[in-house]
């Protein structure tokens, strides 16, 4: 399955006017979460999603903004001390912000993602932690409050907190062969090559992830806009001839297998219009992403 091109709004300056952009060019999906723009986010995305009822959106839920905190103390979800932390997975607080975010959002968001389930947690602690917070996920989904729920990581899978067949092992202890976990997130792009590399040899996290039937979402594709000073002219030529360091570097990621959809901040028309072209065109021969990861190294 050929990947498709979403809006991440972690970098948006301007989460709905960016999302009405992306949406009116033929985005599909957009990605969010509780604590972006301040906690503000999810009320942005609203009257997007009205405008677009076909719009697919994702949430998360672990961190948590300022603002929240104080109503979610006030309504006895959280400790203090949690949210002077400003992250959480407790069951109780997991349940209180999907309903929230369900609320801001004007619809039961399609996924929601646990946000960094290694932030601040022992090795030893992060599959309890997980299992407790799948357990709540899963008890909104059979509420119809979300639709499904997946993993969004900076550094779970490469530091080997947990892999993909741990995930799948909770969903199934937490609901049942039927459990709704959909979805897994993480950082893909000519920076964090490891996942291709090994994707090229029938390993790693992506092919465990397509396996498992689970959609992977590639987040920070040109990691943070520092992609177009890393590739060079002549290795964008060598990816997609014609195409500029960040559309070339789009291609490594859209290409590689298993990943779904790769999750793209932008506010500029013609930023978007030429990724969607680099992530939908033809996915580069397994030969030649093999060329870029000896180049560039995974």
């Amino acid at each position: 399955m050929r990947a498709r091109l979403g809006l991440g709004t972690y970098r948006c300056r301007d989460v709905r006017r960016d999302a009405m952009m992306a949406a009116s060019l033929g985005a599909d999906w957009v990605d969010t979460a509780a604590n972006y723009s301040h906690g503000q986010a999810e009320n942005a995305l609203a009257p997007v999603l009205v405008r677009h009822p076909d719009l697919k959106v994702s949430t998360k839920v672990g961190f948590i903004p300022a603002d929240t905190g104080r109503i979610a103390v006030r309504a006895g979800m959280l400790t203090p001390a949690d949210a002077r932390r400003g992250h959480c997975l407790a069951p109780g607080y997991v349940a209180w912000q999907v309903t929230r975010s369900a609320r801001r959002l004007g619809r039961a968001p399609d996924i929601v993602f646990v946000h960094n389930p290694e932030h601040d947690c022992p090795p030893g602690a992060v599959t309890e932690r997980l299992y407790a917070a799948f357990l709540a996920l899963e008890e909104a989904c059979n509420q119809g409050v979300i639709k499904a729920y997946g993993v969004a990581t900076w550094r779970g899978f490469s530091s080997g907190v947990f892999d993909v067949a741990d995930l799948v092992a909770l969903a199934v202890r937490a609901g049942g062969l039927n459990h709704h976990l959909s979805a897994v997130q993480l950082p893909v792009s000519v920076v964090h090559l490891a996942p291709v590399g090994l994707a090229l040899d029938g390993l790693g996290v992506l092919v465990e992830a397509a396996s498992a039937g689970l959609e992977v979402f590639a987040s920070a594709p040109l990691h943070g806009g520092e992609i177009p000073d890393m590739v060079g002219l002549e290795l964008a030529e060598l990816i997609t001839p014609g195409s500029t360091p960040a559309e070339a570097a789009l291609a490594v990621v859209a290409s590689a297998p298993g990943i779904s959809r790769v999750l793209l901040s932008t506010g500029n028309p013609q930023h978007w219009s030429r990724a969607a072209d680099a992530v939908g065109r033809a996915p580069l021969s397994q030969d030649l992403l093999r060329k870029v990861t000896d180049v560039l190294g995974t």
